[in-house]
């Protein structure tokens, strides 16, 4: 029901700031759950944050709280990864994710639909 299209990754500098994207193509795009998670090479998909549709709850892993923030904009069926302070070691592939309900979920065998992935490169 619910196609993804993210976008606005790049190469940055240490302590650079990117803005990721990701469009949905759902006509109840508020009615989803919205995650995004990173995978480096030989590791692991990772959680990095996400946002419920009841009320605008966020959260994030410990790796990046304090410094990336997400947000969404139901009505343009849009969510944002904001990226600040950014560190060689988040560099990774970037994939935002949807997941029907308002619910909490941190893993990505949770989520069913998927962007394409977007690359986050940071230079030390």
């Amino acid at each position: 029901q619910v196609q993804l299209v993210d976008s606005g990754g790049g190469l940055v500098q240490t302590g650079g700031s990117l803005r990721l994207s990701c469009a949905a193509s759902g006509r109840m795009f508020s009615l989803y759950t919205m995650g995004w998670f990173r995978q480096a090479p030989g590791k692991e998909r990772e959680f990095v944050a996400a946002i419920r549709w009841r009320v605008d709850m966020t959260f994030y892993a410990n790796s990046v709280k304090g410094r990336f923030t997400i947000s969404r904009d139901n009505a343009k069926n849009t969510v944002y990864l904001q990226m600040n302070n950014l560190k060689p070691e988040d560099t990774a592939v970037y994939y935002c994710a949807a997941k029907y309900g308002d619910v909490s979920a941190t893993r990505a065998s949770e989520y069913d639909y998927w962007g394409q992935g977007t690359q986050v490169t940071v230079s030390s």
